[in-house]
């Protein structure tokens, strides 16, 4: 018997892969947020996303861009503009997620990002994002007792 790869993504993921289609909206066509948002929550499958935790990071990555692109810069290794809107949605998420999401453990938020990563991202996106996020984890949380 064949055993069938696990399909079914958590109302989580959904809810990460959904906050980052936004920032990449927002990035791409200059549309306001919260309609962005309200055409992202009429998407079909946005009631098997936590709809809490969408706009938690959607809202939060947005108005905090410039924040947290300052972050990430120090850790990139090509200039910020050559950071593709995808990769840099992604990155935004992350960032959120770790400085205002303790609760979340960070190698729980890394590896989210890496799968949203490969499901939008290039070839070796998910690559480019785990290096700057395991970077970042060292400024973020500090004192995180996972981290080492």
């Amino acid at each position: 018997m064949t055993e069938l790869k696990k399909t079914t993504k958590s109302p989580r993921r959904r809810a990460r892969e959904f906050a980052v289609q936004a920032l990449y909206q927002v990035a791409l066509n200059n549309v306001p947020a919260p309609e962005v948002a309200n055409n992202i929550r009429e998407h079909t499958d946005f009631k098997r996303a936590d709809a809490e935790l969408f706009t938690q990071i959607f809202f939060g990555a947005n108005s905090n861009q410039r924040e947290y692109m300052q972050l990430v810069r120090p850790h990139l290794d090509r200039d910020e503009n050559l950071v593709n809107l995808i990769e840099r949605a992604i990155l935004l998420m992350a960032v959120h997620e770790l400085k205002e999401m303790p609760e979340t453990p960070y190698p729980v938020i890394i590896n989210e990002a890496i799968e949203v990563t490969k499901t939008f991202g290039g070839t070796d996106s998910h690559k480019f994002i785990n290096g700057i996020l395991d970077k970042l984890v060292t400024d973020l949380r500090p004192n995180d007792p996972k981290r080492g």
